[in-house]
């Protein structure tokens, strides 16, 4: 779903799509992804089959600091990570990113 929308939207507006997409599973209290959100959400997904062990193999994937649930950055990385063809787009839009940072300090 969200890799699909980068062809057809800006990178400022997809980033903007994508931390939609991590606040619309995310535990609005607590900030992060957790099991109970994800199973709370898992409609949203298409994954409401997905049994409780399945959910907690999700969260264990993109957890990469250990804590058991999934922040902002760790949903960036492994939505990054399904999508090889976006890795090429996400370095060009870094790369855009430091020039223009670059073009607002020599200001």
């Amino acid at each position: 779903m969200f890799f699909s929308c980068s062809d057809m939207l800006g990178e400022e507006e997809f980033m903007v799509e994508l931390c939609n997409g991590f606040r619309l599973l995310a535990d609005a209290e607590k900030g992060v992804i957790t099991l109970e959100s994800l199973k709370r959400n898992s409609g949203v997904l298409g994954i409401e089959a997905m049994n409780e062990d399945q959910l907690q193999a999700m969260i264990a994937a993109a957890d990469l600091n250990g804590d058991g649930v999934v922040d902002e950055n760790e949903f960036c990385v492994m939505m990054v990570r399904l999508s090889p063809s976006f890795i090429t787009e996400a370095q060009q839009w870094l790369e855009k990113a430091l020039i223009h940072e670059l073009q607002s300090c020599e200001q």
